[in-house]
């Protein structure tokens, strides 16, 4: 085995090379919501490249761009110097949910592309058997996904992929979905027959939420921001293969890279955002609704206590470790930490203000108060208190929030957020919900403004 991947860099031109890659989606009132913003970088052949990125940042967006799945608004895609604008034939996809045909059988799933390329049947049976037998289901060519474990599935399209002999081989995290010993067994035949030459890819781009995954995987790590992606990172991973996750090259680069992953939003635009979003503009001026982080109240509460018993600070990849948390899981409550002003990440550290400390310490009540008070600040919690106060019975139904969060962010998007901001002013005492009626409401208690205009605003 090679001592490292990077070793496997041929110095030719780039296989692929994305040039100010912009991708945004219109919303039914012409609204344009920016995905991907000015994306530039190259895959090489011999390089396998790990996406790195929070969830929602836009990853697998910017996989099915280069492959050809889905088109950019703006910018440009070239294959070995040509524009992809359509399908890219010399790229297989490899998903998350294994995207089996359940009536195939084994045998004919890994079939599938080279039928589509009007192979000779004998040529393709040849080659799946091969394939299958490569990734070590030899003896389950005739059997149907249904009698499949989820690990043998996930190989099946493995297979498959590779059965079209693509230059690129692009993974949209292909192991989130298993067991952990599964998936940790698959990482490591992927890549022994990455580094043994076994397959004839060129070059592998690997979307993943996993940290330790990239560092063990990959030699370059390309790392996404979000609202909207950006390339904030692109670290080359020059540790020798095998990889040792204890090693303290390994933890160091693990951390090195948690840093930025939960840091690059230090340099993010600070400007402060107008509190009454109730039409949405362009991005060239206008006001515009900034999202929340899905941080749970429980959730922020437990780790902000877990924190204060270690004397107020702790690095974030070890609770992460310690909590069995990927980073896309940890990430929306250190957010919301940071946002409620509870806590800040500094250096891969989350270290509790005087606030937090405070927060910790005082019943479930006085906790309340301290959400509902740093709730001041977050225009969308503003806008839905100040339609119920305004509102003659002091009540509205969801479909009014959601219609106009729609008008900000995705259909999905603005579920999600209105999930968390409902969670939120539930929990600070704000306002109530019916899951019944799904209605917003106040009592009488609740209908004089609990949130003053603060005092950088307008």
């Amino acid at each position: 085995m090679p001592p490292g991947s990077s070793q496997r860099k041929e110095q030719s031109a780039g296989l692929v090379r994305l040039l100010g890659v912009t991708k945004m989606y219109t919303q039914p009132d012409h609204y344009d919501i920016r995905v991907l913003d000015d994306i530039h970088f190259e895959i090489h052949p011999g390089e396998f490249i790990a996406l790195l990125g929070p969830s929602g940042s836009g990853k697998s967006t910017l996989l099915r761009i280069i492959t050809g799945l889905s088109h950019p608004s703006y910018g440009t895609v070239l294959y070995r110097g040509q524009p992809v604008v359509g399908p890219n034939p010399h790229a297989a996809m490899v998903f998350q949910s294994f995207a089996l045909y359940p009536w195939l059988s084994v045998q004919q799933n890994v079939e599938l592309g080279l039928v589509a390329q009007g192979v000779a049947p004998d040529i393709r049976q040849k080659r799946a058997i091969e394939l299958i037998d490569l990734i070590g289901l030899n003896g389950y060519e005739d059997a149907f996904p249904k009698e499949l474990s989820g690990g043998m599935r996930q190989r099946v399209g493995f297979a498959r992929a590779l059965a079209v002999d693509p230059e690129l081989l692009c993974m949209d995290e292909p192991f989130s979905a298993l067991d952990f010993l599964t998936a940790e067994n698959l990482r490591s035949e992927l890549l022994d027959l990455w580094l043994e030459s076994r397959i004839p890819t060129r070059a592998i781009l690997m979307v993943t939420h996993g940290i330790e995954e990239a560092v063990y995987m990959a030699d370059r790590i390309v790392i996404l921001s979000k609202n909207p992606a950006r390339i904030v990172a692109d670290l080359p991973n020059l540790l020798p293969f095998p990889r040792n996750r204890k090693s303290a090259e390994f933890v160091q680069m693990v951390d090195q890279v948690y840093k930025i992953v939960t840091g690059w939003d230090e340099q993010k635009d600070t400007t402060p955002v107008n509190d009454e979003p109730f039409k949405a503009t362009s991005d060239e001026g206008g006001r515009q609704l900034k999202p929340i982080p899905y941080g749970h109240i429980s959730m922020l509460s437990g780790l902000l206590e877990l924190v204060a018993d270690r004397g107020g600070q702790d690095d974030l990849y070890r609770l992460g470790a310690e909590l069995f948390l990927e980073v896309d899981d940890l990430l929306p409550v250190t957010e919301t930490a940071e946002l409620f002003q509870l806590a800040e990440v500094r250096e891969g550290d989350l270290i509790l203000t005087e606030l937090g400390h405070s927060f910790v310490e005082q019943d479930v009540n006085d906790r309340k108060s301290i959400v509902r008070q740093q709730l001041k600040d977050v225009p969308m919690l503003r806008m839905i208190t100040r339609v119920l106060r305004t509102k003659a019975n002091h009540a509205m139904n969801k479909e009014f929030f959601t219609d106009i969060l729609e008008e900000h962010f995705s259909v999905d998007e603005a579920e999600r957020q209105l999930t968390t901001a409902i969670n939120w002013g539930r929990f600070a005492d704000l306002f109530h919900y019916d899951t019944d009626t799904e209605q917003l409401y106040l009592d009488e208690d609740q209908t004089e403004d609990p949130l003053p205009v603060a005092s950088n605003e307008s």
